[in-house]
C-alpha cells in the first residue's frame, strides 16, 4: 500500500532522563506550535517522580495528547525505551528529538510539510551556555523571542556562522539545505521518518548506548533505500547546555564497531531492536 503524500497524524518522540526543567520548557515550546495536530510521546529512560509530576501538569496546563513511556533506571539504555516509545505511538509519521531542545513555533509544521515517500529528514540545533538555558523563560519561548538574534546576542552570544540557522527563512533555508556539503544524517535531536519505514528496520540496536546510535539507524534505513533529506535550516531547535556524565570509551567503541559493520555489511534489519509479529 501506498504511503500518503503527507501524515495523518505525526508522533512526537522526546527522549528525557532526570531533566524535568528542561523539559519543561520543550513542552511550553510544542504547545506553542503553529501546526496542532500531533501527539508526544516521552521516552523516558528511568527518571525519578520529578519528571513525572512535570509531565502531568503540563498535560493539564497545555491540554496536549502526552504519553509517557517508561522503564526502570538500568544505566544508559536509551535506545530500549525509544522502541518503545516507538511502538506505543499512535502516528503514522515520527518526528524524534530530545527532553532539552526547544522548538520554534513552526518547527513540526516544517517536519510534516517536508515529509516524503521513500525518504527521512535531517536536521540540526543551536546550542545555548548553561547561564542562557537557564535564564529562557516561558514567556521567551512562547512568544518566540528567543529564535530571535537579538535575544541571543542579550544572552551574550557572539555573531557566528551558526546564526544562519536562526535568519534564514523560505527559500533562504530551503537554499541553504541544497547548498550545504553535511551529510543527511539520523540525528537524533532532529530527525523524522515513516512509521512503517522505522519499524521495518527494526528501530533503534539496542546493544548500543551513547556514542552514535543514531547515526546507526539512519545508516539502516538508507541501507534500505530510505534516503536522508536535509531540513537544518528550516527546523530550529534551541538545544540547553547539560552535562554527559554517561558517557565513556568502552560503550564508544563498541558503538563505533556496530556502525561499521552495519556499514559494511548492508544489513537493513537489526536483530537487537523492535520484534513485531
Amino acid at each position: 500500500m501506498a504511503k500518503p503524500l503527507r501524515p495523518a497524524l505525526p508522533s512526537i518522540i522526546l527522549s528525557t532522563y532526570n531533566q524535568p526543567a528542561w523539559l519543561e520548557k520543550v513542552l511550553w515550546g510544542y504547545s506553542a506550535q503553529d501546526y496542532k495536530s500531533f501527539e508526544i510521546v516521552i521516552a523516558d529512560d528511568g527518571s525519578e517522580t520529578p519528571t513525572r509530576q512535570t509531565i502531568d501538569r503540563m498535560r493539564e496546563e497545555t491540554g496536549m495528547t502526552i504519553r509517557h513511556v517508561w522503564h526502570p533506571d538500568n544505566g544508559f539504555q536509551k535506545c530500549a525505551i525509544m522502541n518503545k516509545a516507538i511502538l506505543a505511538a499512535t502516528g503514522d509519521y515520527l518526528i524524534f528529538s530530545d527532553g532539552d531542545c526547544i522548538p520554534r513555533n513552526d518547527f513540526v509544521g516544517h517536519h510534516v510539510s517536508n515529509a516524503t515517500p521513500g525518504r527521512f529528514l535531517s536536521g540540526g540545533y543551536y546550542k545555548l551556555p548553561m547561564d542562557l538555558s537557564q535564564a529562557i523563560t516561558v514567556d521567551d519561548i512562547v512568544s518566540g523571542d528567543a529564535f530571535t538574534i537579538g535575544f541571543l546576542r542579550r544572552g551574550g552570544i557572539r555573531p557566528s556562522r551558526r546564526d544562519l540557522r536562526i535568519v534564514t527563512r523560505g527559500y533562504g533555508a530551503r537554499l541553504c539545505n541544497a547548498l550545504t556539503t553535511t551529510k543527511a544524517t539520523w540525528n537524533g535531536n532532529n530527525s523524522s521518518g515513516w512509521m512503517d519505514d522505522l519499524v521495518a528496520v527494526g528501530g533503534f540496536d539496542e546493544r548500543m548506548r551513547y556514542g552514535g546510535e543514531d547515526r546507526e539507524l539512519g545508516q539502516r534505513l538508507e541501507n534500505a533505500g530510505i534516503r536522508g533529506k536535509h531540513i537544518r535550516y528550516q527546523t530550529v531547535l534551541l538545544h540547553l547546555d547539560h552535562s554527559r556524565g554517561y558517557v565513556n570509551d568502552i560503550d564508544l567503541q563498541r558503538n563505533l564497531a556496530i556502525r561499521a559493520e552495519t556499514k559494511s555489511s548492508g544489513i537493513v534489519k537489526t536483530q537487537h531492536g523492535i520484534r513485531v509479529a
